[in-house]
């Protein structure tokens, strides 16, 4: 009988022999010694400087969001700029 198409039994296996581990002991930890786990205060320091660099990002990119306006379409002419152009200094709608 074989598990998987194209492979034997023997091979699947050897296969997980090779991958499967026995548990750690104390004698052999397997890389989980004092240290495991523990963080340094380099580490620590790291995670601050990038929280700073942070905050002064957000900081910077929301001073240039406040510039930007609404719309970068150009602004329709005034109705009266559409009119005639003002004689003698009067508008065009307001003549005596």
């Amino acid at each position: 009988m074989t598990l998987l198409p194209g492979f034997d039994q023997a091979a699947v296996a050897d296969t997980v022999a090779l991958v499967a581990q026995p548990p750690p002991t104390e004698e052999e930890p397997g890389g989980r010694g004092e240290d495991f786990g523990k963080s340094s205060p380099v580490g620590l320091l790291v995670i601050l400087l990038f929280f700073v660099a942070v905050a002064f990002l957000v900081r910077s990119m929301t001073k240039h969001l406040k510039r930007i306006p609404e719309s970068f379409d150009k602004p329709d002419p005034e109705p009266d700029e559409k009119s005639e152009p003002a004689e003698n200094g009067e508008s065009g709608s307001a003549k005596s």
